[in-house]
């Protein structure tokens, strides 16, 4: 998560959507009062700023919009430009499994990747809760409820998508780097089988439509 009282912006970093791309280019052009949560270096050096801040839920590099109140008002959060990146949930979902399978940390979806192959994991009860229960409005909603305005920048678009965000800035963002890739093939269509490739689209519904996505 990205807060910048001097640009008046929000980012909030949804998992495995490309995210710490878009951060790493906006920590590159980062303001002196801009707050980074997250575990970049710039991030870390200015984590002391953090301290003694209570916010209104957890405050980690995904926390979601409602959670990092205190940060911001929620007045600000609607002002302000607050946005988000998606990205396609079929690509999503095979991002996730391989760099859940590479983590050393005790979490059940780790233990769940590391224990199940592509196919079982994806078709998991538990995953596809886990899903199902955080479609990307969720993540740009506030306490009050969603906040108008909010912008969701896709991944497979970003040039097109953030073209308004580049204008809110004053400066260039794409086209990204890429950061903390999976080891996977980039065609994320083979690893999938009919019966999982209805699985994602059943759990990840919301997405899917508000942001027009298709496995094709």
């Amino acid at each position: 998560m990205i807060v910048s009282p001097g640009r008046r912006y929000i980012f909030v970093h949804i998992p495995k959507t490309g995210g710490t791309a878009l951060a790493a280019a906006l920590e590159a052009r980062a303001m002196a009062d801009d707050i980074l949560v997250g575990d970049t270096e710039k991030a870390r050096r200015r984590k002391g700023r953090l301290k003694g801040v209570t916010t209104a839920g957890r405050l980690w590099k995904h926390a979601t919009l409602a959670d990092a109140v205190g940060l911001y008002t929620e007045a600000e959060a609607q002002a302000w430009f607050t946005f988000t990146l998606v990205r396609n949930p079929w690509d999503r979902m095979v991002s996730y499994y391989h760099w859940l399978r590479a983590q050393s940390f005790a979490h059940p979806a780790v233990g769940l990747a590391q224990a199940l192959d592509f196919a079982s994991f994806v078709t998991h009860p538990e995953t596809a809760a886990t899903i199902a229960q955080w479609p990307a409005a969720r993540y740009l909603a506030l306490a009050s409820g969603p906040v108008p305005g909010a912008h969701f920048l896709r991944l497979e678009h970003f040039a097109e998508d953030a073209q308004a965000l580049e204008a809110h800035l004053g400066f260039r963002l794409a086209p990204l780097a890429r950061r903390n890739a999976s080891a996977r093939a980039r065609d994320w269509r083979p690893y999938y089988t009919d019966a999982t490739a209805a699985a994602v689209a059943r759990f990840a519904a919301a997405d899917i439509a508000q942001f027009h996505y298709s496995f094709g």
